[in-house]
Formats: structure tokens, sequence, C-alpha cells
């Protein structure tokens, strides 16, 4: 299917994300059979592209947000056609970071199924990851578009950022003194990093201005940020099967997530309760998840994550409104970014 297209009506999001599927997963797919035997494996299987046993499979790979909005942000300035290779190169990062994560984290299932790590082992998992992020800027180093070494250098300071902010979350685990602004600093790094880059590297291979780029680029890290609101509040009350996790996931393993850190922090009788929950040595029961979810909601913190993920998403409209991108491309991006922020999955 064609990058560019003549549309006088805008795409819905799943259109445009399915869309994307078909224009990325040939690329995707390529760049991963580049990959040593048994990485390639595990790869295809996080993937969704293989079972355990390395046979076919069809299971979901996820939903492609960030390839999307590379190519969004290309054809929004003109000229989408170079963008697979950034589009590619940001869905392998993202997928480095998901089988770290799940390492991390202690999970073991992931769209509906069991992680990597839990298959293959923590370590075959973890060089699985390494590998993937080692091919993504391989991707992007080798595609031959004048703006190839900027991108490059765009999605590797996006990684630097992520793993900072992956390590003050798992530093936040010990501690019970997090702050709401020390939490949202970690997951504009966390999160909104990449989402960040997927949209300024659109934008560097279609050929964006510098104003044009660094528009997108902060379009993106507020779209990450309420991304990362929605997230959290699913860890806790999504339903599992549409998260593919269990319910209270997040309150299980005491996540410091941006709703639970609001609800610590507030200085309510539920907010203490919870702190005196959340942080006593003894496991938490099925009813003291339960009893969690309710505190966090009664501290204010559901309500809190639901405006803030509001606030952010009016205000990386209004970039993206700056930008003044080409055609279809407006409506198609707001799209996304509404779908990203009111999602059960």
């Amino acid at each position: 299917m064609s990058i560019v297209e003549a549309r006088e009506t805008a795409r819905s999001a799943a259109e445009v994300l399915a869309w994307s599927r078909t224009v990325v997963d040939p690329a995707l797919r390529a760049a991963v059979d580049t990959l040593p035997g048994p990485m390639r494996r595990i790869a295809g299987y996080h993937l969704g592209w293989l079972d355990a046993d390395g046979r076919a499979a069809t299971t979901s790979g996820g939903k492609a947000l960030r390839p999307a909005l590379t190519l969004l942000g290309a054809t929004a300035v003109g000229a989408g056609q170079g963008a697979v290779p950034g589009a590619v190169a940001v869905e392998l990062a993202h997928n480095f970071s998901l089988l770290h994560d799940d390492v991390m984290d202690g999970d073991v299932t992931r769209r509906h199924r069991a992680t990597a790590w839990a298959v293959f082992g923590t370590g075959p998992a973890i060089l699985a990851g390494d590998a993937l992020l080692t091919l993504a800027l391989d991707v992007v180093a080798g595609c031959g578009h004048p703006a190839a070494h900027t991108a490059m250098r765009t999605l590797a300071d996006a990684v630097q950022a992520l793993v900072e902010g992956q390590i003050t979350d798992l530093a936040f685990e010990k501690r019970s003194d997090v702050t709401v602004s020390e939490c949202v600093g970690m997951a504009e790094a966390k999160t909104g990093a990449l989402l960040g880059a997927a949209c300024a590297v659109g934008g560097l291979l279609g050929g964006a201005c510098a104003e044009q780029t660094d528009l997108l680029r902060r379009f993106g890290e507020k779209l990450g940020l309420a991304f990362q609101h929605a997230d959290d509040l699913l860890g806790i009350w999504g339903d599992p099967a549409a998260t593919g996790k269990p319910v209270h996931s997040d309150l299980r393993s005491r996540k410091k997530s941006l709703p639970v850190v609001a609800a610590l922090t507030s200085g309510t009788p539920a907010g203490r309760a919870l702190d005196e929950l959340y942080h006593r040595a003894d496991p938490l029961s099925e009813s003291d998840l339960v009893r969690a979810a309710d505190l966090v909601e009664m501290a204010g913190g559901r309500e809190w994550s639901r405006a803030q993920a509001g606030r952010l998403l009016a205000g990386a409209l209004r970039d993206l409104r700056a930008v003044r991108p080409g055609g279809t491309a407006t409506v198609e991006l707001a799209a996304l970014a509404r779908l990203a922020t009111d999602r059960d999955h």
C-alpha cells in the first residue's frame, strides 16, 4: 500500500493504525529476519508472529501507535514516503523497552499470553531486547535519507531518556517519599521521550524545518505523558480481557504510578490509609488490592490523572496545529492522540 495517499476524508484512528500496520509490517519483518536465529525467534514470539515453538502465529503485536505517529508526522509536512525506516526503528526501540520492562517488573503476561522472559528465560529475553535496539539504530543509519544521522541521534537520545526514566521508576520502589513532580518527570522520560522522538523522526524524514520538528516532538512528548496517565489508570482499573494483564496489576507490585503517587501525597485520610497499606511488609491479598484501588480513588488519584490527561491532550493538539500540517494529517494525528488518552487497553 502506498504511504502517500490523496484523500479528501480523514480516516478514523482505527483505520490509521490498520494502514500503518500494512505499511510498516513488511519492513519490520524484513529487519527482524536479519537477526541471528535465537534472537529472531524470541523477537518473533514477542511481536506476535511466532508461538513458543517457533511456528507461525497470528497473535496481536500491539497497537503500533508509535510507527503510525512517525508516518503521519512525515506526511503532515509533505513527504511520507521516506519515513518507513524511521517507523520501523521506533517500533523496534519500543519493543526493546517492553522486553526489558517485563523482566524488571516480573510481568508474566502481555497481550493475553506469556511474556518472552517467562517462555525463554530472563537472559535470552534481555539479549533479544538488546538486539532489537541495535537493529533499530542500524535501520535508521542505513536508510540513505539525508536526515538519517539526525534521526538516529534523535532516537538514541530518546532511548537514553527512556532508560533514565526506567531506572528512576525502579528506584521509586524502594522509596516511600516520591513526589508528584518526581513521578511526572519519570513518566516524561520513560514514555514521553519515545513518543516525542516518533513524531520528530517522522518530521525529519518528511523534510520538516527545525521549528516544525520541534513542534512535532512537543506534540508527541505531551501525548506520551497523557498516554502514561491513561496506562496507569488501566494498570489499576483496566479490564483484563482488554488489557491482557491481571486486574490491579500495578497495585499488586506496589508500583508508584501517577494516580497512586497523587493519592499518596494528597494529605487525605484515604491517602494516609493507602500509604500504610502500600508500605507494609506483608504481600497484598486480593481484598487488599480492591481496598487499595478504592483508596486511590477516594484520595483523588483517579480523577487527577483523568484531568491531567485531558489537559495534556489539549496542549498536544495546540502544538500540532502550530505545525500547520497539510492534507488530512492534522485530523488523523488528533484522532490518534484522542485514542491514546481515552482507551481501554
